[in-house]
């Protein structure tokens, strides 16, 4: 399956979400919300407590309350840091819910007071012989949607090659033409970013997003380290040369990543639900592309691959919970009309430079991300029923 534009990605998911609904009807695992299942999660400033240290695998429940000063982030990990699901800008006060799928093994949940850092952790165990139970409707949307981030992948590579190249022969307006579009594949994916391990911070981190004790002169890699040069610097020097190269060998790694990807129907969910969070709080401020001030090309992608995401998962959701569906079709296509206004052509990624948008459509761009985003963050629950 592969898409190149707005046209191409309808097509994907037009296909997928075909493949989906053609699949016979199963049984889903009902005891995501059984007191078993339930893990509470108490994060402070300085402390991250667990109600339990096992719980059945399957399909296991974040019940988080934020006690603490400062806004944080909970996630579930695998021993080696790659990331089951996580649950990012809670507020001090405020509670969230999150449903996750794990197989029977040995997890972390930690939780990141001022979203820095590895976190304050615990170890933690999912018991039993066997992983949830899954409508087989969801294992094709898995599939389908493994096939849509590797057709996304395969897409990207060309395109960073020509602007890699373009770096490497210093031909900075060259190079400045070929970025937005290199990125366009990554940010469609970016649902599932955190399933690639260590991929992410990579290609895609900002200055400001390194970890503490890092140099951005020698860790600082990447796209932004690259579009910092091109349009703050105005020049292309050895080391440019030199991180368009890395640039290519690490998105090389994610193409060969893919096919072995955790990927699970509520990693999905969730996934799509966090960029829409990150689009809302972070990427409408102008602060993704700061430099370039191409963040509509990066919105649209990611809306694009949310509602994949949440295409495949429809038909489970829609029988579960009609309502949802209902609302997150409307909130959809309220922001694809509202991200249109900004592209003289509906069939191409050209948008008005995000400098030019001004302080009040930022704010309506914020709060239909967020009309959706609510919504969005019972997808988890309302498949995993």
């Amino acid at each position: 399956m592969r898409s190149a534009g707005p046209a191409g990605l309808s097509l994907v998911t037009a296909v997928a979400t075909a493949a989906v609904l053609a699949a016979v009807s199963g049984c889903t695992e009902k005891g995501a919300g059984d007191d078993d299942r339930v893990v509470t999660v108490t994060a402070t400033d300085d402390s991250c407590e667990v109600s339990t240290k096992e719980f059945p695998a399957g399909h296991v429940e974040l019940a988080i309350e934020n006690k603490g000063s400062k806004v944080t982030e909970v996630y579930i990990l695998f021993p080696d840091d790659r990331v089951v699901t996580e649950r990012e800008n809670i507020g001090p006060g405020t509670k969230q819910r999150v449903t996750a799928e794990v197989k029977p093994g040995d997890y972390r949940i930690a939780c990141k007071p001022g979203m820095r850092g590895k976190g304050i952790r615990q170890d933690v165990r999912a018991t039993g012989g066997k992983a949830a139970q899954r409508d087989p409707r969801l294992d094709k949307a898995v599939a389908a949607y493994r096939a849509y981030v590797q057709a996304q992948a395969d897409e990207t590579l060309p395109k960073a090659r020509e602007f890699a190249k373009a770096v490497e022969d210093g031909d900075v307006e060259a190079a400045k033409k070929a970025y937005a579009p290199s990125r366009i594949g990554w940010e469609r994916t970016e649902p599932v970013a955190e399933s690639f391990g260590d991929i992410d911070p990579k290609v895609d981190v900002r200055e400001d997003g390194l970890e503490d004790g890092q140099d951005p002169a020698t860790d600082w890699t990447g796209w932004h380290r690259l579009e910092k040069a091109l349009w703050q610097d105005g020049k292309i020097g050895d080391r440019e040369k030199e991180l368009a190269g890395r640039l290519i060998t690490d998105l090389e790694d994610w193409q060969k990543r893919v096919g072995t990807a955790d990927i699970t129907p509520t990693s999905m969910a969730n996934g799509a639900k966090e960029l829409l969070d990150e689009v809302a709080t972070g990427k409408v401020t102008g602060e993704e592309e700061r430099y370039s001030h191409t963040d509509l090309v990066d919105f649209k992608a990611n809306v694009e691959g949310a509602e994949t995401s949440y295409a495949l998962l429809q038909p489970v959701a829609r029988e579960n919970d009609p309502a949802l569906v209902k609302e997150l079709d409307r909130q959809f296509a309220a922001l694809g009309t509202l991200l249109d206004r900004y592209r003289p052509d509906t069939t191409s990624y050209d948008f008005v430079s995000y400098d030019k948008v001004g302080k009040a459509d930022r704010k309506e761009l914020s709060d239909a991300v967020n009309a959706l985003a609510e919504p969005l963050s019972r997808l988890a629950a309302a498949v995993a029923k």
